[in-house]
């Protein structure tokens, strides 16, 4: 299990550094003026979808099931259920794409009401979203070779797709002088980055012998079990992703560069949540699904608690220092070309209000893996709810004193909510059981998280001194400062409060 998180978490790795590098292409050559607010309003709206219908909804209900017919029928049985997952998939997107189509206008009124006031705006948001909109329909095929291979223990070729989305970006871009604007260039490259990574996904599931094919429709027992628990799982989806249009509007109204400041910032808060937190959860979830297929529900609770210490294990650092060094960290990575340092200022504040809410971000995947594995998609959705609910009273209540930075904080709350909400569930079920152990840990880890805090907040003060005469890569050497002074004080903190037996037990259990 653990190399398999490796597996995932490297490649994952890998495309949040390619996908940095192709933020950094954004950040000079758009800006965070309209330009730019015009092509994230373009990305938002297909990756809104997939994200409900997709990688959310999708992978919840899909991959128990997949991994229950194969238990229960073989691979003959689970290759015709592919089949047909797949037939009744590719043609609700095929309906979806054509309908979006003809309704993009009107999507953009609703989704960035506040480009009505700028008719140019509107017009190239509209251009953009009908370039990017297909996308939708690829990215969902991938999500659906991905959870075949998942369950097959290939993880590779999924985790790595997201790379050649980066990729295309940043080759279009660089030719962006070959179209109307950058935005256009941007664009392309996220639609062509969906043939790139459909080939990908789809040459690997050749290569093992499950590629879905099309196939006659049966509603049997199997489909109608799937579709049960898509069902809330797609309700629990769609409520995540109001949260997020939410924002997209509410950013419209707000001054130019908003809805950039966010982008930037989720951007970074991004990186240990795929890296760390949706990657063990994509790791535990067909490992527990297994687990309790087998009538072993011990050894799948001990897996999930392993799973929560090694995500803290890693995600406590960034909390650490997206809340005490912000600003240093957006202008030694964006603040460049057309994105100024009071840009990167915004957007760094914006990262702090976000890093409130990181811990529930990373555990979320690997808290509801317990009631996705037992294919209970409903509860799940009733934390979600109430989080979202919360998450957009909140932002109705802060967006005028703090503009984007309280949509931003009002979304970390509403997740500490869902959070606190699955795992009373869990725990009120006898799905989990927070032993005397996993208690110390949390205690441990919110310890060495207020001091490595206090220690990089420390070593920026001394920075920025020490640095003065420097003019030229200043943000960039004090971020390496304080990476290397982050590092030797968290191991160091690890090690006296845990103890090399602790790190060995949670590696070889």
């Amino acid at each position: 299990m653990l190399g398999r998180i490796f597996t995932v978490g490297g490649y994952t790795l890998l495309s949040r550094v390619t996908g940095f590098a192709r933020d950094i292409m954004l950040a000079a050559i758009l800006g965070a003026g309209p330009l730019a607010d015009a092509f994230f309003v373009a990305l938002r709206l297909p990756n809104h979808f997939r994200a409900i219908f997709a990688e959310g909804a999708f992978n919840a209900a899909f991959i128990p099931a997949y991994t229950h017919v194969q238990d229960k029928g073989g691979p003959a049985s689970a290759h015709l259920f592919a089949d047909r997952i797949f037939t009744l998939l590719f043609a609700s997107q095929i309906v979806l794409l054509a309908v979006a189509w003809l309704f993009i206008p009107q999507a953009i009124s609703l989704l960035a009401p506040g480009f009505s006031d700028d008719p140019g705006q509107r017009t190239l948001a509209i251009e953009l979203t009908r370039i990017t909109f297909p996308y939708l329909l690829l990215i969902t095929l991938v999500t659906l070779y991905g959870g075949i291979l998942n369950v097959m223990q290939r993880f590779a070729s999924a985790a790595a797709a997201s790379i050649l989305l980066n990729l295309s970006m940043m080759m279009t871009l660089a030719l962006a002088a070959f179209f109307p604007s950058a935005g256009h260039a941007a664009a392309w490259g996220v639609l062509i980055s969906g043939f790139l990574q459909y080939f990908l996904l789809a040459g690997d599931a050749a290569r093992t012998g499950v590629l879905p094919r099309f196939a006659k429709i049966k509603f049997d027992e199997d489909i109608v079990g799937f579709f049960r628990a898509l069902g809330p799982a797609t309700v629990g989806s769609m409520g995540t992703q109001i949260a997020l249009f939410a924002d997209t509007i509410i950013a419209t109204f707000l001054a130019s560069g908003a809805l950039s400041a966010l982008y930037y910032a989720d951007r970074l808060n991004q990186l240990p949540i795929g890296v760390i937190g949706i990657a063990i959860g994509t790791v535990l979830l067909p490992d527990m699904a297994r687990r309790i297929s087998g009538g072993d529900h011990a050894g799948a609770m001990a897996a999930q608690r392993r799973a929560f210490e090694f995500t803290l294990l890693f995600s406590v650092p960034f909390v650490a220092a997206f809340l005490t060094v912000p600003d240093v960290i957006m202008r030694a990575m964006f603040a460049r070309g057309a994105f100024s340092s009071a840009d990167a200022a915004t957007a760094g504040a914006t990262l702090a209000a976000y890093a409130v809410g990181l811990i529930p971000f990373v555990l979320i995947r690997s808290a509801v893996a317990t009631f996705y594995a037992r294919k209970d998609t409903a509860t799940p959705v009733k934390s979600a709810l109430t989080g979202i609910a919360v998450n957009l009273v909140l932002k109705l209540l802060l967006m005028g004193s703090l503009a984007q930075i309280g949509l931003a904080l009002a979304t970390a709350i509403g997740q500490w909510v869902n959070l606190l909400l699955v795992l009373g569930f869990a725990v009120h079920r006898g799905f989990l059981d927070i032993d005397r152990a996993l208690t110390q840990s949390l205690g441990k880890f919110a310890f060495a998280g207020v001091s490595l805090a206090a220690a990089l907040w420390g070593a920026s003060l001394l920075a920025a001194r020490w640095l003065t005469s420097v003019t030229v890569a200043h943000d960039e050497i004090a971020l390496l400062i304080l990476v290397a002074v982050g590092t030797v004080v968290y191991a160091a903190l690890i090690i006296a409060l845990f103890g090399p037996r602790w790190l060995k037990a949670l590696v070889r259990p």
